[in-house]
């Protein structure tokens, strides 16, 4: 099975919307890859490209997975709440909990991924846990993405201002040096 294992350099984007969408994206190709393999490596010990696209997909959640929760909670989000009436928003309480419960399903796919590349196998037990943890994380980002993406950017790109846009990017940006 050939696996595409991606890098995971700095997308560039002056706009924060933007960059949160190609985040969006590469959590949904390392989230594909994660699926993938455990759904087709079953019984057996990973190959060396499938434990090499694993670490990778791992390495981006625990990196880029925490900076863009952080992007979001510590500078989108209170910025809207700020400049629009709550009424309006009333989804970011429901994605801030999403982050939360991604931050666990995280944990344990990491934690079934590392053991089973340490030990060269996984039990059938946790071999069902891992799809399972795998199967509720890509559905709760599928949901998670398209409310930010349909809902909250598109409101976001109304109320916020270019100048409050350019402060955002630069937190961002500052955040990933």
């Amino acid at each position: 099975m050939a696996i595409q294992i991606g890098a995971t350099p700095d997308s560039g984007f002056d706009d924060p919307i933007c960059m949160l969408i190609d985040c969006h994206r590469r959590i949904e190709r390392f989230l594909h890859i994660l699926w993938v393999v455990s759904h087709h490596a079953s019984g057996r010990a990973l190959t060396g490209e499938e434990t090499a696209a694993v670490q990778s997909a791992l390495n981006y959640f625990r990196v880029g997975g925490q900076r863009h929760t952080a992007d979001e909670e510590e500078s989108l989000f209170p910025r809207l709440r700020a400049e629009s009436a709550a009424e309006r928003f009333e989804e970011l309480g429901g994605l801030e909990s999403d982050h939360r419960h991604a931050n666990d399903l995280h944990e344990s796919v990491d934690k079934f991924y590392s053991a089973w590349i340490a030990n060269g196998e996984l039990t059938p037990e946790n071999e069902m846990r891992l799809r399972s943890a795998t199967e509720q994380l890509k559905h709760l980002y599928e949901e998670h993405i398209q409310v930010e993406e349909k809902i909250v950017f598109p409101r976001a790109a109304e109320i916020l201002d270019s100048r409050t846009i350019a402060t955002i990017g630069r937190e961002f940006h500052a955040r990933q040096q």
